[in-house]
């Protein structure tokens, strides 16, 4: 299932920024997270695949969403300029951005390359 965060749950689950400077990444699984906004069309187009990934990495990964027109500090704290912006987390080591609407392959190369999950 897919998870929308807002600037609480992003510091519980993902990350504490204001309580960090060096990235740690606070979850159990590592994570995918889709900067989006609701008026944007490749957003749109990221959606449904991100949807499809969840109910096939179900238990293995997790899947979050941030609006950002609704949460612009997390927005500003990782220098999102366009949308989407897909931040891959592995659960050890430096998060790394990916931007643009990738295709469902691109999304399964990255999670078997760098979040180190197999299907």
């Amino acid at each position: 299932m897919v998870e929308h965060l807002t600037k609480a749950t992003f510091q519980e689950k993902v990350f504490n920024y204001e309580a960090s400077k060096e990235w740690k990444y606070s979850g159990e699984l590592p994570a995918i997270i889709d900067f989006y906004a609701d008026w944007c069309g490749p957003c749109k187009m990221v959606a449904p695949v991100l949807e499809t990934l969840s109910k096939e990495f179900e238990g293995k990964i997790h899947i979050y969403k941030v609006n950002t027109d609704k949460e612009q500090e997390l927005s500003a704290v990782f220098g999102i300029q366009s949308i989407p912006s897909i931040l891959f987390v592995p659960k050890e080591g430096q998060p790394q951005m990916a931007m643009g609407a990738l295709p469902k392959a691109s999304f399964v190369s990255a999670i078997k390359d760098l979040l180190k999950v197999e299907g």
